[in-house]
């Protein structure tokens, strides 16, 4: 029996994580750290010098992990942030030597598809269409997939790029959400140019949501004081319970949501940006909720090094 050990790590506009597994599939480690990559690159165009810092110390952290566990062979991926930014390929360079893998930059075509194996573990099909909404800091990608075949699109909108584009005021003015929601279905509208089954869904289609705010939000809405694998993954959020809290979150000021019961430390500046795309995508795809999935790219990057 293989005695591998695989590790991934991602490398994201808002967090950088890392995924152990044993080569029996055992998840041996997973580490998310907010480490804002992408501060800033919408407006510079260039990964600003400390948020390089901070994620390439929390690389050579994530080092010793794999370390720690007899990594063999691993990938490391860095998604939005890294390609847009000017000086992407200079931060892959340096995280390559922090961690002895090699870096590489995932296209919104990549990034969606390994998204959408990792969101489909331990999932049987949808007796419609199979949706993935991987909603990360600088893009989110929307992946569909009908009769065996997938589509991905990856939208300009994020987390973080939504709120530093828009969401200036604490908390957002009116006039700001109006631009938001704007931007966001402008994303939208073209994701439905580049993939026209997005307008005629199948029924009984499911939306799996991935990423940070999907995953905060399940935990605000069921008030987890402290997070729970078992309780975060596959919770079934309504369309209803989406759309109350985004208007909640977008009307509290930043030091009120950071009180929230099972909000995440670093994400209460950037959450209603983020569930402002979710309430749009669930509203312009005519879905009742979505699914939230903590198996995410992480698991579908460390799936392509078993194959």
């Amino acid at each position: 029996m293989s005695r591998e050990v695989f590790a991934a790590v991602d490398c994201g506009t808002n967090s950088t994580r890392l995924l152990v597994e044993s080569a029996s599939g055992e998840v041996v480690a997973r580490e998310m750290r907010i480490t804002r990559l992408g501060q800033g690159v919408d407006a510079s165009g260039a990964l600003h010098p400390d948020a390089v810092q901070r994620t390439l110390d929390v690389l050579r952290a994530y080092r010793a992990i794999m370390d720690t566990f007899g990594v063999s062979r691993g990938r490391l991926a860095a998604t939005s942030a890294a390609r847009d930014a000017s000086n992407g390929p200079n931060f892959l360079r340096q995280a390559s030597e922090v961690t002895g893998l090699e870096a590489e930059i995932l296209s919104g075509q990549e990034e969606g598809e390994c998204s959408f194996a990792g969101a489909m573990v331990g999932l049987d099909p949808a007796q419609g269409d199979d949706l993935v909404l991987d909603i990360g800091g600088g893009s989110t990608e929307i992946v569909l997939q009908r009769d065996g075949r997938i589509s991905a699109y990856s939208m300009q909108i994020g987390c973080v790029r939504v709120t530093e584009r828009t969401l200036l005021s604490d908390p957002p003015a009116p006039g700001e959400l109006a631009v938001a929601r704007a931007m966001i279905a402008n994303a939208l509208d073209g994701a439905v140019v580049a993939v026209p089954e997005l307008d005629s869904l199948r029924p009984n289609s499911r939306l799996v949501g991935l990423a940070g705010t999907v995953a905060t939000l399940a935990m605000i809405d069921q008030g987890l004081e402290r997070y729970d694998r078992d309780r975060v993954h596959h919770y079934w959020l309504t369309q209803e319970r989406v759309a109350h809290w985004c208007e909640v979150l977008a009307s509290m000021p930043r030091s009120e949501r950071s009180k929230l019961p099972g909000m995440v430390e670093g994400r209460e500046d950037v959450i209603a940006g983020g569930v402002l795309v979710l309430d749009a995508c669930l509203d312009r795809l005519n879905l009742e909720g979505c699914m939230t999935s903590e198996s995410d790219i992480l698991d579908g990057l460390v799936a392509s090094l078993r194959s």
